[in-house]
């Protein structure tokens, strides 16, 4: 996967976790409410995956 995907796919899952929390604490479910923590911190990984991946591609196209 490139940079851009990781970075597209973290953003997405950060924005369906917020989604999941917020659902799960207006219904006070709290299943619900903590797999939206987990798949916001999943979002955040895949966007911090993507990032160092730009800054493995940026190192290697300067040498």
């Amino acid at each position: 996967m490139s940079s851009f995907t990781d970075k597209a796919k973290g953003a997405a899952n950060k924005v369906t976790g917020k989604a999941k929390q917020a659902a799960g604490e207006a219904s006070h479910d709290r299943e619900m409410k903590a797999e939206g923590h987990d798949q916001e911190a999943k979002g955040h990984l895949q966007d911090a995956k993507g990032t160092a991946k730009k800054g493995v591609k940026d190192a290697i196209d300067r040498t």
